[in-house]
Order: structure tokens, then C-alpha cells, then sequence
């Protein structure tokens, strides 16, 4: 069954990936980035991608309101995007702080709650793309203070969620990737070599999308085979 998703930070990495995959499997697609141009490229059949800043009030209500006139259910919506500065902690600012958290947490909050009217109910999959880094307890690294830290955050607001939500029969969970070979763990790590692609990621995160919500609820998975 065709089914619509939702995908934030599309214009590259494992982003990009999965909106190719979902295409091909015939889903509509909504990719949302601040530059759309690399998927609008490819002009996939399904496919309707949005310049979308999720730091910026009309972007939330330009989705919303393009989901209203086309009268879509969406059945997954997956929070992919992220922002990552890197710098010790004694070095990072006001507007670094601000910058993270406005895109890692504040905007996932933001788009959730823009969506939640358009989730189906009884079906619907939040899922949220977190990092090891955000795990209680994982192995932490020097000049990620605010990165992991707003990852961290996430992960308590999808088990927040998901207990406010269950009558609803909507799912959040979340995952917690370890290291994949994207431009932003090059920007966390440089030189560092990952032992997948981002390819292989967004294959596992597709398939997780569309089943996850049948086994789990509130809960977080660490896709992890390396550290970093």
C-alpha cells in the first residue's frame, strides 16, 4: 500500500538516501530541507520536496497548510535532520547553543506538533534519529557538549510522546546510530572511516519506518556496531 512520509535533512547524506529508497518503493515522498536542489534533481515520481528551515515559523505553516489542501495522511514522519558544532565546551557560544537546540530539539518538537493532525492514527511512526551520543551511559567525546546533549533530549521526548499519544495509536521511537559515513560524522570526526555507508543506513531506517511501529513504542534502539 502506498503510504506517505515525511523526511527532514534530505539534501544529503543518509537523507538523500532514503528518499531514493522510499521512491522506489513507490511511496510519496515529502522531503524537507533548507536546499531542496539536490532532490529535486533527480525528479522522482512521488516526490515534493520543500526549501523548509526548521529554525522558521512559515515553514511549519506552509507544511501544514499543503497538507490540509492536499487532504494527506502521513504515515511516517522521520526527523533526520540535524545540526553538530564541534568545539570544546569552553569555546562554545550563546548562538552555537541556540543553533543545535533549535534544530536537533526545538524543531522536532515544531514538526511533530505541526504534524500531529495529518498522523494516522492506529499506524502512524515517529521516528527520530538520535546519536550513541545521546545515550545515558554510551561512550562520550570531547567537543560534542552540544550535539550529544540535544540528542539526549530527543530521546526522552519520543518516550514522552509516545506515553501522550498511545490512544491515538501513533508510534515515536527512536535511533540511536553509531558511526556512518557521512559528511557530518567527518565534521565530528575527521579522517574517520565508518564501517557503513549511508546507503546501508537509510535501508535499515526505511524498513524500520514502515514496520517499527507494529513491535515497539517509546523506545530507543542503538543501531551501533562501532564507537565512535
Amino acid at each position: 500500500m502506498k503510504k506517505t512520509i515525511v523526511i527532514t535533512g534530505t539534501s544529503r547524506g543518509i537523507g538523500f538516501e532514503m528518499v531514493k529508497l522510499f521512491a522506489d518503493m513507490g511511496h510519496r515522498v515529502i522531503a524537507l530541507s533548507r536546499n531542496e536542489e539536490p532532490v529535486k534533481a533527480l525528479d522522482l515520481p512521488g516526490v515534493k520536496t520543500f526549501s523548509f528551515d526548521l529554525e522558521s515559523s512559515s515553514s511549519f505553516e506552509m507544511l501544514g497548510n499543503y497538507l490540509e489542501t492536499q487532504q494527506l495522511q502521513v504515515d511516517a514522519l522521520i526527523n533526520n535532520a540535524g545540526s553538530l558544532v564541534n568545539k570544546p565546551f569552553d569555546e562554545l557560544t550563546r548562538e552555537d547553543w541556540d543553533r543545535v537546540y533549535k534544530v536537533n530539539v526545538f524543531g522536532v518538537a515544531e514538526l511533530t506538533k505541526t504534524l500531529l493532525p495529518f498522523l494516522r492514527h492506529n499506524g502512524g511512526h515517529v521516528v527520530t534519529i538520535s546519536s550513541m551520543g545521546g545515550v545515558q551511559g554510551s561512550m562520550k567525546f570531547p567537543g560534542l557538549a552540544a550535539y550529544s546533549s540535544a540528542k539526549g533530549a530527543v530521546i526522552t521526548l519520543s518516550e514522552l510522546l509516545a506515553e501522550e499519544y498511545k490512544d491515538r495509536g501513533i508510534a515515536f521511537n527512536v535511533l540511536a546510530l553509531g558511526a556512518v559515513q557521512t559528511e557530518m560524522l567527518e565534521e565530528a570526526f575527521p579522517g574517520y572511516q565508518a564501517p557503513l555507508s549511508a546507503g546501508e543506513m537509510a535501508s535499515y531506517i526505511v524498513q524500520f519506518s514502515l514496520t517499527g511501529h507494529k513491535f515497539y513504542n517509546g523506545k530507543l534502539l542503538q543501531v551501533s556496531n562501532s564507537t565512535p
